[in-house]
């Protein structure tokens, strides 16, 4: 399945916040959000108004134009995964539907044994 936007941006946004070493509710009480709505969002289940991430990225002292340039990296790479997964999920050989399997009788040698 691919990545999702606001899934990638939170990826993004607890590693930043991680490296700095600072809590959630650190950044939260910065960045006048919730804690709660915060964590949501690291874990990409809500999706950050850009009001929201702007004062998110504020609280982290880090630009919104590095935490898109990481998610645009995020993205590109998850769509390259899956597209390689794809691709060889497509060179797989197929059997078709209609194929039967046969298996020999056995030969008297096996049989006597």
């Amino acid at each position: 399945m691919a990545l999702l936007l606001r899934e990638a941006l939170g990826d993004s946004l607890r590693r930043t916040r991680v490296a700095q070493s600072r809590t959630l509710r650190e950044v939260s009480n910065t960045a006048r959000v919730s804690l709660g709505y915060l964590s949501e969002v690291e874990r990409g289940r809500k999706e950050a108004s850009s009001e929201l991430l702007a004062a998110i990225c504020e609280a982290l002292a880090v630009p919104l134009s590095d935490v898109m340039s990481d998610v645009s990296v995020c993205l590109s790479e998850s769509t390259a995964a899956e597209k390689r997964s794809h691709d060889a999920t497509e060179q797989s050989p197929r059997i078709a539907g209609d194929t039967r399997v046969v298996i020999p009788a056995p030969t008297r040698a096996l049989a006597a044994a």
